[in-house]
């Protein structure tokens, strides 16, 4: 096994103690590195690979966007829109997956992993079966959104053709969480980079040597996404076979609380996803939309790149906190927190000086047009302050994947984005007359409002209390196949999660042998 794969904690490990209170300054700086390290072995790969991802839909648009700005903005409002929409649902459903998948993980229980994978992908291609029914009524539908007619035809034939990607993600989504709980994340990073790499030849191949135009960049975006779904199948069901054991039935045992589970954890992050593409849809009810539409979706592209790296801290913060959860190591959640909320605003003050710095220019990567390349110039100080805010948004919405708190978050999304920020967006963008700039200074004042919120949340939790939680989640949703009795040795000791082996004081021990009861007794088998 490749040493960036092995876990945070194995079972087969030493125990490890959680940190101690920190006395010193030196003691401080020492967490801090150890937890940097840690952050980034798993923050880089997770980094790299969403960004191939993403990089997969704007080496799209920008192949596209040079065949003409209609299709730059049609285009543009397919993937912003349509299938922002339908990616929403669907990562949001599957982050409870990764929040199980972590936390019995981080508890030993390797065999409820690929109970979890199934039993998510089952939900999710339910789900995309509803879905479908959006990309075919695309063109009504953004017309209902008071999208011009032009666009929205254009765009709703192309979000047609681009059906059979969509039914790649409940192969895609299940397996990269599956494998990121387990910090396997370097094989997800080859595969994307190896199709991002094909990718592009198969656009240039088909949109400039064939001549296909639109039409071939979807088939040339389907056939990607399903192979990335493919590929992450094949190395989890073949080189992991600690976590998988092959197809079983128990994947439709209480699926449909499982569902809900699903569901609740859907909300929180299609709240925040679909805030940022109303910019897409409000933008075309501007005055001369396809300036207006080119415009938002180049800054929203440059705004996804930064997110695509953050999103590598977000998922390593949310392993961390899940797995040390897992472990019964409050302080160690805790202190990665701090480190990755440092670690993040470096990342968004160095974006953010960047746009700044190169405001004049960055829009000619994507269209020819002069007259959006100074549309955006004209929106980039807005596009950074966003970057810098975001920064420190994607860490806590990572620590509330890790530690189970999507609904809590949902009601914060929906305060700070749809009661606040877009309301007021609205309001400097059409009754003050504001433009494209009152949209965006809205939209910032909704997302300053909603780290405010996660901030508080955040510093009000009792750490000791989210390892009881977690005890409890593991209870109910692990595999109900895991053995209590191994050969030579005691239930009560050597099968316990980590949580319970690694304890530093009479009070934890006291902790532990009661939760040891109950987790023998939830192993029982049915």
């Amino acid at each position: 096994m490749d040493t960036q794969e092995v876990p945070l904690l194995s079972i087969t490990a030493e125990p490890e103690l959680d940190y101690a209170p920190v006395k010193t300054f030196s003691e401080g700086m020492s967490i801090c590195w150890k937890e940097a390290v840690k952050l980034w072995k798993v923050a880089a790969p997770v980094a790299f690979t969403t960004l191939f991802q993403y990089l997969i839909q704007s080496i799209t648009t920008i192949f596209v966007g040079h065949l003409g700005d209609l299709q730059l903005s049609a285009i543009s409002l397919a993937h912003n829109v349509i299938n922002a929409i339908a990616f929403g649902f669907l990562m949001g459903m599957a982050n409870a997956l990764g929040t199980l998948c972590g936390q019995a993980y981080g508890a030993g229980q390797f065999d409820s992993l690929g109970i979890y994978m199934q039993r998510s992908s089952i939900i999710l291609w339910i789900t995309c079966m509803l879905l479908s029914l959006l990309y075919i009524f695309a063109t009504p539908f953004l017309k209902i959104l008071g999208q011009q007619d032009i666009i929205a035809e254009f765009a709703g034939k192309y979000s047609l053709l681009i059906i059979p990607q969509m039914f790649s993600f409940p192969i895609n989504l299940p397996t990269q969480k599956f494998l990121q709980a387990q910090s396997k994340v370097g094989i997800i990073t080859w595969i994307s980079f190896v199709a991002l790499v094909t990718h592009t030849g198969l656009l240039y191949l088909f949109v400039s040597v064939l001549g296909w135009g639109v039409n071939g960049a979807a088939v040339a975006y389907n056939i990607t996404y399903w192979g990335v779904a493919v590929g992450q199948f094949v190395y989890a069901a073949f080189f992991c076979k600690e976590g998988w054991n092959g197809f079983s039935w128990l994947a439709f045992k209480d699926i449909w609380a499982f569902a809900w589970l699903s569901l609740s954890s859907c909300m929180m992050f299609c709240l925040e996803m679909w805030y940022f593409m109303s910019l897409n849809l409000l933008a075309g009810q501007l005055e001369n939309a396809v300036i207006a539409l080119g415009s938002f979706s180049i800054c929203l592209n440059f705004q996804s790149w930064e997110i695509m790296i953050l999103a590598g801290i977000n998922a390593a913060i949310s392993i961390r906190v899940s797995n040390e959860l897992g472990m019964g190591h409050p302080r160690a959640a805790k202190y990665s927190i701090c480190v990755a909320v440092l670690q993040s605003l470096i990342v968004g003050t160095v974006s953010m000086t960047f746009i700044f710095i190169s405001r004049d220019y960055i829009a000619s990567v994507f269209t020819d047009s002069e007259v959006i390349q100074q549309a955006v110039a004209r929106l980039a100080y807005f596009v950074g302050v966003t970057m810098l805010l975001n920064s420190v948004a994607q860490v806590l919405t990572g620590v509330a994947i890790g530690g189970g708190w999507q609904v809590m978050v949902a009601y914060i999304n929906l305060a700070a984005y749809y009661l606040f920020g877009l309301p007021f967006a609205v309001f400097l963008g059409f009754k003050a007359n504001l433009g494209p700039m009152g949209l965006y200074g809205g939209i910032i004042c909704g997302c300053a409002l909603q780290i405010l919120f996660l901030l508080i949340m955040t510093s009000r939790i009792n750490w000791d209390n989210e390892v009881e939680q977690t005890t409890k989640r593991i209870k109910r949703w692990g595999s109900k196949e895991i053995k209590t009795e191994k050969t030579g040795s005691s239930p009560n000791t050597l099968d316990l999660p980590h949580s319970y082996l690694c304890l530093n004081n009479k009070g934890q021990a006291e902790q532990a042998s009661s939760r040891a009861a109950d987790i023998n007794l939830s192993r029982q088998p049915v």
